[in-house]
């Protein structure tokens, strides 16, 4: 397993790399969080009283193909990539990292609705519900 750690927002970001032995690894780069994403995760795992990060990944559905799956993550698994973004970590599994290679995961307030929003370089169409996408 390996860590990489992003720099503040005010220093120059460069790429790190992913362990060599990963599928996908000679384009991927890190996954990473949004300052408010980090903190908005850090919250919720101090009030949840449990956890060492989380985890995000990919599964089959929808209509364009792909949908993102988000878990609070309570142990590392041993296949697991390990990013570290604003001092949260941050899990993949192999399988996904391929599509979440560069992605930016936001947490943004649009008037009345708020949540994760998921700034995915790779996605090439998405449905229009937004629930799926397709790489």
């Amino acid at each position: 397993m390996s860590a990489c750690t992003t720099t503040p927002s005010d220093a120059a970001v460069e790429p790190q790399a992913v362990p060599s032995g990963w599928q996908g690894a000679e384009r991927a780069v890190p996954v990473t969080l949004s300052a408010r994403a980090a903190d908005h995760i850090a919250r919720f795992l101090a009030k949840r009283g449990k956890g060492v990060g989380i985890r995000l990944g990919v599964r089959t559905s929808g209509c364009s193909g792909m949908a993102y799956k988000l878990e609070f993550a309570d142990a590392a698994n041993a296949e697991d990539v390990e990013f570290v973004s604003h001092g949260v970590k941050v899990f993949v599994d192999p399988k996904s990292l391929p599509y979440l290679s560069g992605t930016e995961l936001d947490y943004a307030r649009e008037g009345l609705n708020e949540g994760f929003k998921f700034n995915n370089p790779n996605v090439k169409d998405a449905c229009g519900c937004g629930e799926s996408f397709n790489v």
